[in-house]
């Protein structure tokens, strides 16, 4: 690979460039994964092929290449294949061929939708912390009498002369160590993550299989899985932990569903921020049901501890599941609407590949 192609595959603008047609010469891997497609598969495709709705942008384009004018437009929306849209702001530069050929195009797309997601990601994160660091606090405060009223219990039950006193002293004892395992629930995981090479598929099989135990024949599965998503260093006890509680909400949510059905899809995305750190491929991991939604008042506090939509719920399996996440420094999001739920979670694939990645960002 030479150094120029090299240089272009390490930005994380999307680069397009089109030939005097209008179709496709050259992507950067940003522009791949922003438009969904290979550059080999791109490769002399007409814009419009791949751009569905480029009604604008198209004879802006065509002015260009006439004229030699470069230009901008603000907040365009693309729609590509599968009905994916993409809103983006669109430079367009001119590139004049030495030989005096015909001119050809650069295209600099920004994605409002992910500067969008990583503001939203960032702020959520930042509440995240504020409330683990507001539950440590109150944990702190609640462990340590609850330890002093067991440990109370426990001596006067010695003293009891009447076993039917000492079933008082039982439910004291029973109550403080169930309410010291709620709140160790609260904190999290703590103890260090055994990194393994954990192999995706497998997870998601091993963690059908837990669902099927409980729920019989109850959910239609839908497998979209990419074979070709390598492995990525992870505990897998936890990442199985994780994603259960995700799909055991989706099976609650769906309990009064005539067709309920979750579906699975992991893929490769290519030149993704998590928080500060911008790492060239994560592994994006869908988890879709079609059930009723996510109450609005709900969605921006749902992986907030005690936040259920449930009468019976705990609000601690989202929760868990965010930790979860953070602690592999990935990051998970939902999107919802009537008849259709999406947790999307985003992991690196190497611990030190976001090491490095941190270390580039604080010395730009």
């Amino acid at each position: 690979m030479d150094a120029n192609r090299q240089i272009l595959d390490a930005l994380a603008t999307a680069v397009v460039v089109l030939d005097g047609s209008l179709r496709i010469e050259t992507l950067n891997s940003a522009a791949e994964s922003l438009l969904h497609v290979s550059e080999v598969h791109a490769q002399g495709m007409p814009l419009q092929e791949l751009i569905m709705r480029a009604e604008k942008l198209v004879p802006s384009l065509r002015h260009a290449l006439e004229d030699g004018q470069p230009f901008t437009h603000r907040d365009t929306t693309l729609r590509l294949p599968d009905n994916i849209i993409e809103d983006v702001d669109v430079t367009a530069s001119i590139l004049e061929q030495p030989s005096g050929g015909a001119r050809s195009l650069v295209l600099e797309f920004h994605p409002l939708n992910r500067l969008k997601r990583i503001n939203k990601d960032g702020a959520s994160v930042a509440r995240q912390e504020t409330a683990r660091q507001l539950i440590r606090g109150l944990a702190h405060e609640v462990k340590n009498p609850l330890g002093g009223i067991r440990g109370a219990a426990q001596l006067l039950e010695r003293e009891l002369p009447s076993e039917e006193l000492k079933e008082y002293t039982g439910v004291i004892i029973t109550e403080a160590d169930r309410l010291k395992e709620l709140v160790d629930r609260m904190l999290g995981p703590q103890r260090e993550l055994n990194l393994t090479q954990v192999n995706i598929l497998q997870v998601f099989e091993h963690v059908i299989q837990l669902i099927e135990a409980e729920r019989p024949n109850t959910i239609k599965w839908i497998r979209d899985y990419d074979p070709s998503v390598p492995d990525f260093e992870a505990d897998e006890a936890q990442i199985i932990q994780s994603i259960l509680n995700v799909l055991r909400n989706a099976c609650q949510a769906m309990d009064d569903s005539d067709e309920p059905q979750i579906q699975l899809r992991s893929r490769v995305v290519r030149q993704f921020t998590i928080g500060a750190a911008r790492h060239r491929m994560v592994m994006r991991l869908d988890i879709t049901d079609n059930g009723p939604g996510i109450d609005p008042e709900l969605e921006e506090r749902i992986f907030f501890p005690m936040i259920s939509g449930r009468a019976d719920g705990t609000g601690l399996g989202l929760a868990i599941t965010q930790n979860i996440i953070a602690q592999h420094h990935g990051s998970i999001q939902v999107s919802t609407r009537p008849g259709h739920t999406c947790f999307s979670i985003y992991l690196p694939f190497t611990h030190a590949q976001r090491d490095q990645n941190n270390e580039e960002v604080a010395q730009a």
